[in-house]
């Protein structure tokens, strides 16, 4: 087993996608704030690939309270379908840890 600043391998992960999910929920938030703007943006496959790698709750919460993306049908439909397989992923790993 693989220990950091004394957490387990399972802690490690846990925290991980924590970071992960928050991270995306501010870039979520700094796009929608750079698209009322008219700034530069971030590309929606930057968007999509935080979602799909682990950040799809942080995606999706974001969606949600900046009201970001959820006019376009790739965010619609993606998100909740990597909210689901992730949920999926972390019920069958928490039932093998």
């Amino acid at each position: 087993m693989i220990q950091l600043f004394g957490l387990q391998s399972a802690d490690l992960v846990l925290v991980f996608l924590l970071l992960l999910n928050a991270l995306t929920f501010v870039v979520y938030g700094i796009d929608k704030w750079r698209a009322q703007g008219g700034h530069w943006r971030i590309p929606e496959q930057t968007l999509l690939l935080l979602a799909a790698f682990g950040g799809a709750f942080g995606a999706c919460l974001g969606m949600v309270v900046w009201n970001h993306k959820t006019s376009h049908k790739r965010f619609r439909y993606l998100i909740p379908f990597f909210v689901l397989l992730q949920g999926l992923l972390a019920f069958y790993f928490l039932r093998l840890y």
